[in-house]
């Protein structure tokens, strides 16, 4: 597994070195932009509209849109001076049970390993967790983030899951259609509540699968096997050949007939006719 944050978790005076891995994958089938013609990959560029041209990544600063169309510019060196000094450490703030948080507050889980020396500490967090049926509830920076999150015990091993903070959960009163109160027939209502038992089993999370994920894969290995019109390949690159931009040039000149030495007999321009200037008539007599 790869690491993606390194720190420690912080309860009381206890501190302990830790090693985060993420516990989830993305398994979904991602499929790329082909040009049908000739089969090439197409790219995605970052083109400022305005400068009608490819921007380089430093040239690229950080904007807060605070009215349409107008931004507050930082500099990572700025984003850098906001962050909190305990950016490496999960400050551990309360304890409470699993069973008092709403699941829509959870968002992603991540796995914890002891770093270092820690192991004995990491044990004894673990085992207090586990015994006591508790969860810590505490506050982490991840990616220039700052993320609630609960730590609780999955087997062995100390299990992180950010959080969403409670201005980020959205009010139920913006959905729309919801009854105003709920009226149901008694006895549709005990048909519902027995149908409910009846479906009522353990959670056994291998007994469910993504049958879309599955069908998506079925059709590519399919298509591949066919090796039909929808099979196609990127037209290879030939990195070796130089445009020769001169040679370009002189066989764009040659084309056009137009000869490059303007010192030649024949390059010159004649002279443009001139006519015989008269002399001006003076008046006399102005008064000046």
């Amino acid at each position: 597994m790869h690491t993606v944050w390194k720190g420690a978790i912080s309860f009381g005076l206890v501190h302990v070195p830790i090693k985060m891995f993420t516990a989830t994958e993305d398994k979904d089938v991602r499929f790329r932009s082909i040009h049908k013609e000739c089969g090439t990959p197409i790219s995605q560029k970052r083109v400022c509209a305005h400068c009608d041209r490819e921007i380089e990544n430093d040239e690229i600063a950080k904007g807060f849109e605070y009215e349409r169309g107008k931004f507050v510019l930082f500099t990572e060196e700025e984003l850098d001076a906001l962050r909190p000094e305990s950016a490496r450490t999960i400050q551990i703030l309360d304890f409470v049970n699993l069973t008092d948080i709403d699941p829509i507050y959870f968002e992603k889980a991540y796995y914890l390993s002891p770093d270092m020396s820690g192991s004995g500490a990491y044990g004894l967090l673990l085992e207090a967790i586990r015994q006591t049926g508790k969860i810590g509830i505490a506050k982490i920076s991840i990616r220039s983030k700052s993320r609630l999150a609960a730590i609780r015990v999955v087997d062995n091993c100390l299990c992180l899951e950010t959080m969403h903070f409670p201005d980020e959960i959205r009010s139920i009163t913006h959905v729309p259609n919801l009854p105003e109160q709920v009226s149901v027939n008694d006895k549709e209502l005990e048909i519902a509540k027995l149908l409910i038992d009846q479906l009522s089993a353990g959670f056994d999370p291998e007994k469910y699968r993504d049958d879309y994920r599955n069908s998506l894969l079925q059709a590519i290995e399919s298509k591949m096997a066919g090796e039909g019109v929808d099979v196609v390949a990127a037209p290879a690159t030939d990195s070796t050949k130089v445009i020769d931009l001169m040679a370009a040039l002189q066989a764009s000149l040659d084309a056009a007939k137009i000869p490059t030495d303007t010192g030649k007999a024949g390059a010159k321009r004649k002279p443009a006719a001139t006519k015989e200037k008269k002399p001006k008539k003076t008046t006399k007599g102005t008064a000046s």
